[in-house]
């Protein structure tokens, strides 16, 4: 079966659309999942997944771009930073090990400093340090140095799992009190499992409090936005950074589902080969392809359209095959987005369409 990983490479421009189109073109070697800009952070969240070989290219292309695009010295913004090309997850997706992620990992380090003289800080599994380790200067480079890229500083590299970036709007706080919320709900101050969080002043003196859930099987977005309501605060718009996985996904996350968009893209894949086999049945069968393929990518965040999802994707492997294209990545990819929807269909809806959900267990195996 072929190992697949997912990116979700943050960079340090959120503001010039050329370059923002640039890093994410460069990425392109990948399937490039979603492309998040954020003027106020001053920063871009690139969603890119594949086989092995595929990821490591297109995350070495998309930095390469960065590091000749972004200078550090003229960056200003308000959210953290080491590098132009700040922080580069790799995450496992279907049966892919967390050992894997790592050593594509290091492989990808080796070439950042061999090939971009671009120093590494590894973090993450593994790794025993963490990213609050790196940004407040308690690590060491790993690889390169003794000092820092002059104008695109250091990147940060390493494995982990699936989290979501939730960012909300908080109404009557100013940064002192908004920064203190967040510390409360931090997991490291006996807040809420699987949560980190920092509190931000954007312009217009608007508050924002921006979270990684790290772990969601315990605490999802809608577990946050029950515990700010239990408190008693005033919220406005909730913000999904890049993709969100299924299973953790409330109404924030309509259109951002990232199983949805890993079905999307092997869609797309699988009509640009139908297009080049040519024949009427294949020319017919591409037309299909593109139009599920934007479906996919925008499937909303509800238990209907999730269910609807899984079987959607389920059924694309099959319809692939029937005209001769058996490609493992697609397959792959398809595996990986259907499960995860299916995973994320709760009891009730189960209880609702039995039939249904019986008939995609049975596909799935």
């Amino acid at each position: 079966m072929v190992e697949l990983f997912e990116s979700v490479p943050n960079f340090s421009e959120g503001r010039r659309g050329d370059v923002i189109d640039a890093i994410s073109a460069a990425a392109g070697k990948a399937f490039v999942l979603d492309t998040d800009a954020d003027a106020d952070h001053n920063r871009v969240v690139v969603s890119i997944a594949g086989s092995r070989t595929r990821l490591i290219e297109g995350l070495f292309g998309a930095v390469a771009r960065a590091v000749q695009k972004i200078d550090l010295r003229r960056h200003q913004g308000v959210h953290p930073r080491v590098g132009a090309a700040d922080v580069v997850p790799i995450v496992p997706l279907g049966e892919t090990t967390l050992d894997a992620c790592r050593d594509l990992a290091h492989e990808l380090g080796e070439r950042f400093w061999n090939h971009l003289r671009l120093p590494v800080y590894f973090y993450g599994h593994g790794e025993g340090r963490t990213l609050a380790d790196i940004r407040s200067g308690r690590a060491a480079l790993s690889l390169g140095g003794p000092g820092l890229h002059p104008s695109a500083g250091a990147i940060c590299l390493g494995a982990r799992r699936a989290l979501v970036a939730f960012n909300v709007m908080v109404f009557d706080f100013d940064l002192v009190a908004a920064r203190a919320l967040a510390r409360s709900i931090r997991e490291t101050a006996s807040g809420l499992r699987g949560v980190q969080a920092l509190a931000f002043e954007l312009p217009g003196r608007r508050v924002q409090l921006s979270m990684n859930l790290f772990r969601i099987g315990e605490t999802t977005p809608s577990d946050v936005i029950a515990e700010l309501s239990r408190r008693g605060i005033s919220m406005g718009a909730e913000q999904v950074v890049g993709l969100c996985p299924a299973v953790a996904a409330s109404p924030a996350a309509d259109g951002r589902l990232l199983e949805g968009r890993l079905a999307s893209a092997a869609a797309s894949a699988g009509a640009g080969m139908c297009e080049e086999r040519g024949g009427e049945e294949a020319i017919a069968l591409a037309g299909r392809l593109r139009r599920e393929a934007e479906g996919l990518a925008g499937l909303a965040a509800d238990q209907d359209a999730i269910l609807a999802g899984a079987e959607r994707a389920a059924a694309l492997t099959p319809v692939l095959r029937a005209v001769g294209i058996r490609d493992g990545e697609l397959e792959g990819l398809l595996q990986v987005a259907a499960r995860g929807l299916r995973e994320a269909v709760t009891p009730a809806t189960r209880s609702i369409y039995q039939a249904r959900v019986e008939a995609l267990d049975a596909r799935l195996g």
